[in-house]
């Protein structure tokens, strides 16, 4: 679902070296021109004596990582807005024997906890990738989320599949889909932008057809295989993730300065300055950033509610037991377009009007979640999954930018990982609720209804942010003595470019 974060969290991480290559300071590519030459550093001494900003090889090898990261997208997330097959299938396992009335919530906590761990351990993997750089966070991440998969095929228990599914699984698929986000960055800066459609639309080879495959999968083998079926799709990722090779070392010797200022502070001012180095809360200090966070975080309470309860709903509502598969179809293909069409949309809306384009987008998307009850036919509710496809695509795609008109370059990756992160209680909590309502009232009609009001609430917050800012340039202006506040100070995560350890630097 959020391939076109990647582009935010590579153009960061290569703004980074020329922001600090204008400010004379010593990057990465600036210490490799120092003394013997690095592979693969590309810096070069201008007239001036500083570093030229490092330029990608825009090609190459990058599309074999291109690949990887358009299986990597395709493969999780395909699984994950599946699980609505998944989900039947889970129940018809448990039902088997006494029927228990809560049974809808509870099997609903095992998405959700899964879905929510990659929002949740967002900040956390963000960290993980500048430590032990992309390759080793990704290829750890896939084996994790390979040994979830695998291990909730040998158990019956609810209680244990939230454990291997939504914890191991969703963990997982985080740290194996964050660094997807930042590798791109090291290989592609003209090309970014086709580099980012072609594993948008890659990702789609595989999520489109899952639904369909599961479907077909899960009647012949049943719910165990299925699960062993699905952990070949994150082996196969534990091997692609070792294309994730950083092209641009970073320098020992600004780790070494680093480590000699660290060495003359006391054990308190140790453990601050690396707290603060990786854990960078200054996006949390401009307001427009808190209400745009506040706003999202509110709109995705229902987010999951469709991909989970759409196929078990047209079953029990028009029993239509062979084609429900096509509803989560149409959502992945819809959002897949949604995603191409919307970047091209959003380079054309200046600064933070891109903004409106999202509060469109997550106000159609309540109106039509509130609209499926309304539906008498299947083909009325197919139609609605084409519209609710195309607005997730257009609201996902656009987030980035938007995180660069309001931080600035420089923070975007850390104001979209913090922005992750808030999003794991609503997205975790949204599908419980929804399967609580629907025990309640016997029917889903009221967990729709539900999952439209959140989006049309966070649509309205989100309205603000553009009044807000132009209010606070305002004020700016008429105050001449601070005209540089709004101004982002150039704050690079740690002196390493984001998923370019030291640890790599010879591999």
């Amino acid at each position: 679902m959020w391939d076109r974060l990647r582009g935010s969290r590579a153009a960061g991480g290569g703004r980074s070296a020329a922001a600090m290559a204008q400010r004379g300071e010593k990057g990465p590519a600036a210490a490799a021109g120092e003394g013997e030459p690095r592979a693969g550093a590309g810096a070069e001494r201008g007239p001036s004596g500083a570093a030229a900003p490092f330029q990608p090889p825009e090609g190459g090898f990058g599309w074999v990582v291109v690949f990887a990261a358009a299986w990597c997208n395709g493969s999780i997330f395909g699984i994950h807005n599946s699980f609505g097959i998944l989900y039947m299938m889970l129940q018809s396992d448990l039902g088997e024997g006494k029927k228990d009335p809560a049974l809808e919530f509870k099997t609903a906590w095992v998405g959700s906890l899964a879905m929510g761990m990659i929002f949740f351990c967002s900040p956390i993997v963000s960290i993980f990738t500048d430590r032990i750089g992309c390759r080793t966070t990704a290829a750890l991440g896939a084996a994790i989320a390979f040994i979830g998969l695998l291990s909730s095929s040998f158990t019956r228990s609810l209680e244990v599949r939230y454990f291997t599914y939504g914890i191991l699984f969703g963990c997982g698929s985080s740290f194996a889909f964050q660094p997807s986000l930042v590798i791109l960055g090291h290989y592609f800066k003209r090309r970014l932008g086709l580099a980012n459609g072609i594993v948008a639309g890659g990702s789609c080879l595989i999520s489109v057809p899952l639904p369909f495959f599961l479907k077909m999968v899960g009647k012949a083998i049943g719910l165990a295989h299925t699960f062993q079926v699905l952990s070949a799709l994150m082996l196969i990722q534990v091997f692609l993730s070792l294309t994730y090779r950083p092209i641009l070392p970073p320098s020992c010797d600004s780790q070494h300065d680093g480590q000699d200022k660290l060495g003359s502070r006391s054990m308190r001012q140790q453990c601050w300055a690396q707290t603060r180095k990786y854990f960078n809360l200054r996006v949390f200090r401009r307001k427009t950033y808190r209400i745009w966070a506040f706003g999202i975080a509110t709109a995705v309470l229902g987010y999951l509610v469709p991909y989970m309860n759409l196929v078990k709903y047209v079953e029990k509502r028009f029993q239509e037991t062979k084609k429900d598969w096509i509803l989560l179809v149409c959502l992945g293909a819809m959002s897949g377009l949604g995603r191409l069409v919307s970047g091209r949309i959003g380079d054309c809306i200046p600064g933070l009007k891109k903004i409106y384009l999202q509060v469109a987008s997550f106000v159609l998307l309540g109106i039509l979640c509130m609209m499926i009850p309304q539906c008498r036919g299947f083909e009325g509710v197919i139609v609605i999954c084409l519209f609710l496809g195309l607005c997730d695509g257009f609201f996902t795609t656009i987030m980035a930018p938007i995180a660069f008109e309001l931080v600035g370059p420089m923070q975007a990756s850390q104001a979209i990982g913090y922005l992750m992160g808030l999003m794991a209680v609503p997205m975790t909590a949204g599908t419980p609720i929804a399967g609580y309502l629907n025990d309640y009232f016997g029917n889903y009609d009221a967990a729709f209804y539900f999952a439209g009001v959140p989006p049309i609430i966070g649509g309205l917050v989100l309205f603000v942010v553009p009044l807000v800012h132009q209010r606070m340039l305002k004020k700016q202006r008429l105050d001449s003595g601070k005209d540089k506040m709004l101004v982002s100070e150039a704050v690079v995560n740690g002196e390493l470019l984001p998923g370019c350890p030291a640890s790599e630097a010879h591999m």
